[in-house]
């Protein structure tokens, strides 16, 4: 029996403020449970739903030194869905009004975490043979690993895992603050170890000293070792080539299910979706009071406006993109000038173009069952969720090839008849609208080929038991 444990800032159902949350959250029940025993560690915030609270059963508590003084330990356990959660608990650390409340704040609140996330082990009686750590926030659990506990025989051996889920994020500040919160002696401040840029760097420390690597697809394994992706990072994660490997993200298929997903209009099938399908399109367009036309090409976009995700090429075309017979549909929350670009050509197009800019569960799986398209034109994309909702609600993914989109859409080829969306290659904008206008032309001209495209892209299985399966080799490879 192996047994594993996840550390991670937030999972799904008690936490979420992105695709790190469903990772944590669904990827635990996917291991045969008569070979892995996986439970997961969080912290118990404030904001959690007291729907979960009032399950939570006390265990223990006890104090902990951390940046000398003692400090608070609190132990809370749960089952959910067969995966025993443990929540810790301090107030002065996790009763904000949302789980992260930036630098220099988090630092402090994710040194006592990690450290705490080791130390209850014994307490709970849990020996994992792995610790699988999720972002910059446990950024310091392989660190205290090898710094700290191993000297005693319950931890010796333990090994660590270290997932990136976006190299944009690292958890970096002045080198002298960092070896107060985290106690650690300057042996550990060096330009190997967690020292960068004269600063340091808690995912940094982890990626020096965890036993492995992954990140959240294969293409962005690779990107990352190139300074335009690596972050500053680029040369480390060369040097440690040999420990690092993608893994693709899944997506709960039972949640994100056309034939029985209750947000929807009218559920349809992999057999049924060519009569089925377009009855969301008709609701959809009626709902946002877009012009009412079952032929009309919808285009959704689900996201949040940045310009990691591509805005500025769509900013750049969009009045071109317009003039076509299609229909755009965006929903998300972001920077103020794609919200209101996207405000404007609602206004200036509101035939064509809804602006939905909140962000909205049910929204976006009526956008996902509704429109015939979907665009992600992303700079960097380590693995990216709403491709793979796409394909399996039968909408048809356009995509930039970069990271996670490169990897899970191929693109149509008219000659060999394969492929499951569209895709281009350069950071372009009219590179981006000569795709489109390709899609569009197959849809309006070669209906056959273009349900074909769904037929294949409604086949794949993007599921996480698919993950779970590559997760499973890398521990017993460990």
């Amino acid at each position: 029996m192996k047994k594993v444990l996840f550390v991670a800032s937030e999972a799904v159902p008690f936490i979420k403020t992105g695709g790190l949350a469903d990772v944590v959250g669904s990827l635990p029940k996917c291991f045969p449970k008569e070979y892995f025993d996986v439970r997961v560690v969080i912290p118990k915030y404030r904001v959690i739903k007291d729907e979960f609270k009032n399950q939570m059963r006390y265990i223990t508590n006890f104090y902990m030194d951390l940046n000398w003084r003692q400090q608070y330990v609190g132990i809370f356990e749960m089952e959910y869905e067969g995966i025993k959660f443990y929540f810790i608990d301090n107030e002065e650390h996790f009763s904000g009004d949302k789980p992260y409340a930036g630098m220099p704040w988090d630092l402090e609140k994710f040194a006592f975490f990690s450290k705490a996330a080791l130390s209850i082990l014994p307490v709970i009686d849990f020996r994992p043979d792995i610790i699988h750590c999720h972002d910059w926030q446990t950024g310091l659990i392989p660190v205290y690993l090898k710094e700290r506990f191993q000297g005693s025989d319950f931890y010796r051996g333990i090994k660590s895992i270290m997932t990136i889920h976006n190299l944009k994020f690292q958890g970096v500040w002045d080198i002298k603050t960092i070896k107060n919160i985290s106690g650690l002696p300057d042996y550990y401040f060096t330009p190997d170890k967690l020292e960068f840029k004269k600063d340091a760097n808690y995912l940094k420390g982890g990626l020096v000293y965890a036993d492995a690597i992954t990140t959240v697809s294969k293409t962005y394994a690779e990107e990352i070792k190139m300074p335009f992706y690596g972050e500053g990072l680029d040369g480390l994660m060369s040097a440690r080539a040999n420990d690092l490997r993608g893994i693709v993200n899944g997506i709960d298929y039972d949640e994100y299910n056309p034939e029985t997903d209750s947000f929807i209009t009218k559920n349809y099938n992999a057999k049924n979706f060519r009569k089925e399908k377009v009855k969301n399109k008709i609701a959809l367009q009626q709902e946002l009071g877009l012009e009412q036309d079952p032929k009309a090409m919808m285009i959704g976009v689900v996201s949040r406006l940045t310009d990691q995700k591509g805005f500025d090429l769509i900013a750049y075309v969009m009045d071109e993109l317009c003039q076509d017979n299609i229909q755009l549909v965006v929903l998300g929350t972001g920077e103020e000038r794609y919200e209101n670009m996207f405000r404007h050509f609602a206004w200036k197009y509101d035939k064509k173009v809804a602006a939905c800019i909140y962000y909205s569960e049910p929204m976006s799986h009526k956008i996902y069952a509704s429109a015939d398209a979907f665009l992600m034109p992303s700079l960097f994309e380590p693995c990216g969720l709403s491709q793979l909702m796409s394909l399996r609600y039968g909408t048809v993914p356009i995509v930039r090839e970069t990271g996670g989109l490169k990897d899970t859409v191929q693109p149509y080829n008219e000659y060999e008849g394969s492929g499951t969306g569209f895709s281009f290659t350069n950071y372009n904008a009219h590179e981006m609208l000569g795709t489109i206008r390709y899609a569009e032309r197959i849809y309006y001209d070669r209906k056959r080929d273009w349900n074909k495209i769904i037929d294949r892209g409604m086949a794949q299985d993007y599921s996480w038991n698919n993950s779970a399966r590559q997760y499973e080799e890398l521990y017993n490879w460990l």
